[in-house]
């Protein structure tokens, strides 16, 4: 059996400039080409393109998620040429993959089997250097921060209240806490400081949710480094670094329009994780697709409780967007490791586990369809171990709810494998009520949204916080950010905050360890249980697999 990267280095992809032309009509003038199969589209051509009230989206989300993921950017892809093979126009849009999991946990993030996106290499890896340039204009922020005050500190900054930290797109748990700044008074005023990753920064929040160029410099200047002695915010633009920042990032802004497997054109653009960050594409590359093509596919991070309700309470919320469907991906794999089987013998067929643990997918379904009263359709993701008992098993436990459920083999057979899937989803996005909602109120306080999202989505009786926090939380909302969404970063394993409790937990308490602001994202984080901000590698980082050849080839990646 090829893996991921055989299949896709034997592909033969067609230039990106002719594609864009006949699947998009986007002229070569609007594009810049990074090599012959990978591009950037012009923001002033896509602003210019009129909006289309006809194009459909469908938001791709999944059940909570066993270390391995459970396919949901392969079933993206595939459903994604599905449609195109049923003759619908589609424009598919995901996530730029973070090196930091590429080189630890997972491998590639670009799809699999028959259905990726290529080039495949490029994509896991440098790509067109958003993150590059994401990264240097956070760091140039740190760094203007801790000059200003080695300068003198007009502001007057507290340097024990800076709370903008460095990044660095790697998984490197040594740079959660350290200390900068030692070596004399050349060197500045020592303090403590720390690294997340790229992907959890306050600027890649800014980059996917901004609308324009000018939004984003608004945006980043709004951005609070720290505060002064006296408490109040000192902002990037109080230090007019929000200008430079803008210039990093002027040609990363521009979507990276890559293609399928099948040629079916794809935007990659930005890359927050789900679990710390809010888990979407940007809005950018959303709202141009929509005006590209009939149907639009994107996916939202890891399980629904955590990038689907973040794709619907902030970035839909922010964005005005209004998703047509969801597509709910679940592997047998996953609904077994939920009802207590082990990891090593998931692929054997166990109906005890997999029934125990069918209350996993149904509060996703409940969360979809009630909560946020979207029509919903569940996709499995199948493999070849997967038994017709178990599959018959799960529509039988998932009939009450009125989902279709349908089996996707997208992974074997490319979008022919998930025409069954393309073809329930139009059904229901046609013959559905959509009485799309959000989990909670512009107006309710920071508080009772944090409280809405636990129990609403989670399961959770209550929430809790220490006295520091809930202060914190009270100066948030009189200081005006009260009407921010919050943004949940807490293990993607679990409706919990403890990975290990799996299935469908219930009344349990979701305590908010930390409160971080993202004035210039407009919103707050709530950081919930030992979820970090900056991952670590894992015993045996995929880093040790990923090699080159003598030819130049790379191996190893996914």
């Amino acid at each position: 059996m090829l893996s991921d990267i055989e299949i896709a280095q034997q592909a033969t992809p067609k230039r990106i400039v002719p594609l864009a032309a006949d699947t998009l009509g986007i002229p070569d003038d609007a594009l810049e080409p990074f090599g012959h199969y990978k591009a950037k589209v012009s923001l002033e051509y896509l602003d210019k393109l009129p909006a289309r009230t006809s194009s459909k989206l469908i938001l791709v989300t999944a059940v909570s998620p066993t270390p391995a993921g459970e396919g949901k950017t392969t079933t993206t892809v595939g459903l994604g040429d599905a449609l195109n093979r049923i003759g619908k126009k589609t424009l598919i849009c995901l996530r730029e993959p973070s090196l930091g999991p590429v080189f630890g946990m997972k491998g590639g993030a670009a799809g699999g089997g028959h259905a990726q996106v290529i080039p495949m290499e490029d994509i896991n890896l440098h790509f067109t250097g958003d993150f590059g340039a994401i990264g240097l204009a956070n760091n140039l922020l740190a760094a203007m921060v801790d000059n200003h005050i080695h300068q003198g500190n007009a502001l007057d900054i507290d340097v024990r209240r800076v709370t903008w930290k460095r990044v660095v797109d790697m998984n490197d748990r040594a740079l959660r806490d350290i200390v900068v700044s030692l070596g004399g008074i050349s060197n500045g005023y020592p303090r403590q400081d720390g690294f997340d990753i790229v992907v959890a920064s306050e600027v890649m929040a800014i980059f996917c949710l901004a609308t324009s160029l000018t939004d984003l410099k608004e945006r980043l200047g709004n951005i609070v480094v720290g505060y002064t002695r006296t408490r109040k915010p000192v902002r990037a633009r109080d230090l007019n670094a929000h200008g430079a920042m803008t210039v990093l990032l002027k040609d990363a802004i521009k979507p990276n329009l890559v293609q399928t497997l099948e040629h079916t054109p794809a935007f990659i653009h930005g890359g927050p994780f789900a679990n710390i960050a809010h888990g979407c594409n940007s809005v950018i590359a959303t709202k141009s697709a929509l005006k590209l093509a009939d149907y639009v596919v994107t996916e939202a991070g890891f399980g629904a409780d955590l990038g689907a309700e973040k794709f619907l309470d902030i970035k839909c919320r922010k964005a005005g967007l209004r998703p047509d469907a969801v597509v709910l991906v679940a592997t047998l794999r996953a609904l077994k490791y939920h009802g207590g089987a082990d990891l090593a013998e998931l692929n054997q067929e166990n109906l005890d586990a997999l029934e125990k643990g069918i209350v996993n997918i149904e509060r996703h379904v409940k969360n979809i369809r009630e909560t946020f009263g979207l029509p919903c359709v569940v996709g499995i993701n199948h493999f070849t171990f997967d038994t017709e008992a178990e599959i018959d098993l799960l529509k039988q436990k998932l009939a009450p709810y009125g989902v279709s459920v349908v089996v996707s083999k997208h992974w074997a057979d490319g979008g022919k494998g998930a025409e069954d899937l393309a073809h329930a989803v139009v059904k229901t996005i046609d013959d559905s009520e959509n009485n799309f909602q959000f989990a909670y109120s512009d107006e309710m306080s920071l508080w009772d949204k944090m409280k809405a999202v636990a129990t609403k989505i989670y399961g959770a009786a209550d929430i809790s916080a220490d006295a520091s926090v809930k202060r914190q939380i009270k100066n948030l909302e009189e200081q005006g950010y009260g009407h921010y969404p919050v943004c949940v970063a807490k293990t993607q394993y679990s409706f919990s905050t403890d990975p290990k409790k799996l299935g469908a937990p219930s009344g349990h308490v979701v305590n908010i360890r930390e409160v971080r602001l993202a004035s210039g994202a407009e919103f707050v984080v709530m950081i919930c249980g030992a979820i970090m901000t900056m991952p670590g590698l894992p015993k045996v980082p995929s880093a040790e697999k990923i090699d080159i050849d003598e030819q130049g080839k790379v191996v190893g990646l996914f």
